[in-house]
């Protein structure tokens, strides 16, 4: 009995080995899984075991931007997951997740976490953007300035919470935009003509005769006062954050009105000195007088000399003390700033800012704000600290006694006077000028019958030179982003001097603006200047899906090389080719030293379910 007794002992020990080993393979497997797929929330599309082959990966930038051009196909992935449909409105460096989980200690009163704040390329998403359930091919221009489809944005809540001021009305499956703002309650065309009229322009109208062409809107909304201004051949840069009415510039683009994301808060905008004719702040919110006025001096960094600043709030009109009080101190620092009143009306004073550098240098010693230093460059903004500062003007500037600019839209194909800042002959000029005609009407020929009227809009050129391929486009119905590099400051400001508009950025990073708000891109060279400066190439591929609207379009420009290496990726983003061509080196690009070629790419209308579905 006793040994039947140690036998049962023993067959129960073996029974519980085995039970525990069990256990702890099992267990090990979970482990093992759970931790190859750390990243397995960001993906709820697609194949999931293609993660491993997205953009992202062990092999270092060099490797995969100088190797892999013109080498293996292997390392090309058939296919790229697809983003859980929560980041279907993902901004990569305005992300308000990324700065909690990384902890950025930011000074919420000056605005910095609105500020761009890109993750580092192991914390980027290596997936494509969806878009929302139901989105629809966007309404076409013009009417776009109007309506737009809401489950393209399904964002009601500025419709309820501006409902006394017109911003947007929901109709049906439509959001509807009467032109109303927070100052204009009766429309933007009416406030827009009555501020002509305080300046006393001809026929009311805004443009002064070309005079007035590139105004800066801060805190502009959902923009109806761009949108209404571009009827008198004006344009405006509205500027936004991203906050609390976080979809207003995504509004704005939907719309088909030029708009970015953008704060006014410790960092220089990105653009250059001397940008803008007019600036704008209609109950904007914004306290001018912080800091030593250094948020008014940065306006008056990019105004233009003789350019104006409109300003409808409380403070140019309200009678209790708080307000009374808030005016005189502006009204200090403007007039030390050397502005002068041009006009004021009701709620509304209208600033204007000197000509030349004389009342700057007539100012008594110790006068606050001080001039900038001689050596401070003004164009400078990439990562540049705003400065309580004035920025003098140049030697130019002040012995013309303005920017010396002419009227639109002649000033568009006139040389400038600051061609010569960055070593542009009027010959070099002219020339430029002549060729990107020829390439965009190539470009258009090539398009063809995929062109229809008003299907294209929003466009961006994402290296932009001097704005010739923009200034091409005058006779189509669209407006253009230009985009310049961060060491290429000095060639937006020819850009702005010509009436157009655009933003300094570097493409090893994102762009400020949210998906699917372009309808054409435009990539001269920009795969190659990157590669230069070691960045990823599939990372720039991802974020041109993403900021590009589906069945919308990409030119490549660019060594023959690169752009064989661009159509390998076209199945894994779901685009197609239109058409590709190889440049004629002789007549075209006699001083590039490779062999260029051009594919014009389509991207397709692909919507999310268990896998992904492209619609043809």
């Amino acid at each position: 009995m006793a040994s039947m007794a140690r036998g049962r002992a023993d067959v129960n020990s073996r029974k519980n080995l085995v039970v525990a080993v069990l256990f702890l393979v099992i267990v090990g497997v979970f482990f093992y899984f759970y931790s190859q797929s750390g990243d397995s929330s960001i993906v709820e599309y697609g194949d999931k075991s293609l993660r491993q082959l997205g953009l992202k990966g062990d092999r270092d930038v060099s490797e995969s931007s100088s190797t892999l051009i013109g080498g293996e196909d292997s390392a090309i992935p058939k296919t790229i997951p697809v983003c859980d449909d929560r980041l279907s409105e993902l901004i990569p460096c305005l992300d308000r997740n990324l700065i909690y989980q990384t902890r950025l200690k930011l000074d919420l009163a000056l605005m910095e976490h609105y500020e761009r704040h890109c993750p580092i390329p192991e914390r980027r998403y290596n997936c494509l953007i969806p878009p929302p359930p139901g989105y629809k091919i966007p309404i076409n221009w013009p009417k776009s300035r109007d309506q737009v489809w809401k489950a393209n944005i399904p964002h009601t809540h500025l419709a309820t919470e501006k409902s006394d001021q017109n911003w947007m009305v929901v109709k049906g499956e439509k959001i509807v935009f009467p032109g109303g703002g927070t100052h204009f309650h009766y429309g933007a065309d009416k406030y827009i003509a009555s501020i002509a009229n305080m300046l006393n322009f001809p026929n009311n109208n805004i443009n002064n005769e070309g005079r007035v062409r590139s105004v800066l809107d801060v805190g502009c909304g959902v923009a109806s006062f761009g949108g209404y201004l571009l009827s008198s051949d004006v344009i405006a840069m509205s500027l936004a954050p991203n906050d609390v009415h976080q979809n207003q510039i995504q509004f704005a683009l939907e719309r088909g009105i030029p708009a970015y994301l953008g704060v006014l808060g410790t960092l220089r905008l990105p653009y250059p000195s001397r940008s803008f004719e007019f600036a704008h702040c209609s109950r904007c919110r914004i306290d001018w007088l912080q800091r030593d006025g250094i948020l008014l001096l940065e306006l008056d960094r990019l105004l233009r000399p003789g350019g104006y600043f409109a300003y409808s709030s409380p403070e140019a009109y309200a009678q209790d003390e708080e307000d009374r009080r808030i005016w005189r101190e502006m009204s200090a620092l403007v007039e030390r700033m050397c502005w002068k009143i041009a006009a004021k009306r009701n709620q509304t004073v209208i600033w204007i800012k000197p000509l030349t550098n004389s009342c700057y240098l007539k100012r008594m010693p110790g006068t606050l704000p001080p001039l900038c230093r001689s050596d401070d460059d003004p164009d400078a903004v990439s990562g540049v600290k705003m400065k309580a500062c004035i920025s003098r003007y140049s030697d130019q500037m002040h012995k013309a006694k303005g920017s010396g600019l002419a009227p639109w839209p002649a000033r568009l194909t006139t040389p400038p006077p600051r061609l010569a800042e960055i070593h542009y002959s009027t010959k070099m000029f002219e020339k430029d000028v002549e060729v990107w005609q020829e390439r965009v009407d190539n470009y258009w020929s090539k398009l063809g019958s995929k062109i229809k009227a008003g299907t294209i809009r929003n466009v961006m050129d994402m290296r932009a030179n001097i704005g010739s391929f923009a200034a091409a486009l005058k006779d189509k119905d669209v407006w253009v982003m230009n985009v310049v590099p961060q060491n290429e400051p000095k060639s937006l400001a020819i850009i702005y001097d010509r009436g157009l508009i655009g933003a300094v950025h570097n493409w090893c990073e994102a762009f400020s603006s949210y998906p699917r708000t372009y309808d054409l891109l435009h990539a001269w060279t920009v795969f190659s200047d990157i590669i230069k400066k070691e960045c990823s190439p599939e990372d720039l591929l991802i974020e041109m899906d993403r900021i590009l609207r589906p069945k919308g379009f990409i030119i490549v420009y660019d060594k023959r090389s690169v752009v064989e290496y661009v159509r390998k990726y076209l199945p894994a983003l779901h685009w197609e080719v239109v058409t590709n061509y190889d440049i004629d080196q002789g007549k075209d690009d006699e001083d590039e030293e490779d062999d260029h070629a051009v594919v014009i790419i389509q991207k397709k209308m692909w919507l999310t379910s268990d896998s992904i579905q492209v619609s043809e």
